[in-house]
């Protein structure tokens, strides 16, 4: 779902230092279509928050007291995927850029953003768009084109990974054996360089379209 026009969009804030918090809110507190609905320090605040106050678009950072702004985006949009995520971060981590996206975030972007280019990033996430600081965003995207090279097999074992079904389910499935299943896992995992099970199934499920069109 879109922002209605002439709506205001409501941010919830995420980051342990107050200071950031307070900053952001005096800059984006100035801008007309823009609403600094609440704050929070971590990531149990933060899915808390997000809970109670419904917010558009979410700015959250990355390394949080209690855990992870990972952990916090995929609760939070759990429970509402009408939620928009923008990581706002110090870190240039293509890596954890790539995390980002594959957790459901809108967009990546580095604190030292300009200011009209943070309040663009962010009326952009409330219309549904993503948004990658220019310096990542060719980097991480790359990486999820790299889904192109599967076979159609590696594809449709894939699939059933992202359904959550253990080898010998897929092996049962697509009437192969478990080392079949294992060598095709294991070839899917090289060409998309990824070394965990649940790593390559969030790239296949975001950067794929149906296992079969290959």
């Amino acid at each position: 779902m879109t922002q209605p026009a002439g709506a205001k969009i409501r941010l919830l804030l995420v980051d342990d230092h107050e200071v950031v918090r307070a900053g952001l809110r005096l800059l984006l507190g100035e801008v007309d279509d823009l609403e600094v609905a609440g704050e929070a320090a971590s990531v149990a605040q933060a899915i808390a928050e997000a809970q109670r106050l419904r917010p558009d678009v979410v700015l959250m950072d990355l390394r949080l007291p209690d855990g992870t702004g990972l952990d916090a985006c995929r609760e939070i949009l759990s429970e509402d995927p009408g939620i928009r995520i923008l990581f706002l971060t110090s870190h240039s981590d293509e890596q954890a850029a790539l995390s980002t996206l594959l957790a459901g975030a809108r967009g990546y972007l580095l604190k030292d953003i300009g200011h009209d280019a943070l309040i663009r990033a962010i009326r952009d996430a409330a219309q549904g768009r993503e948004i990658l600081d220019p310096a990542l965003a060719q980097r991480a995207m790359s990486q999820m084109r790299k889904a192109d090279s599967l076979s159609g097999q590696e594809r449709r074992v894939l699939a059933l990974v992202v359904d959550g079904k253990t080898n010998k389910e897929i092996a049962a499935a697509l009437k192969l054996s478990d080392k079949t299943v294992k060598n095709y896992l294991s070839n899917a995992f090289q060409k998309l360089q990824v070394t965990r099970r649940a790593h390559a199934a969030a790239l296949f499920a975001r950067g794929l379209d149906d296992p079969d069109s290959a």
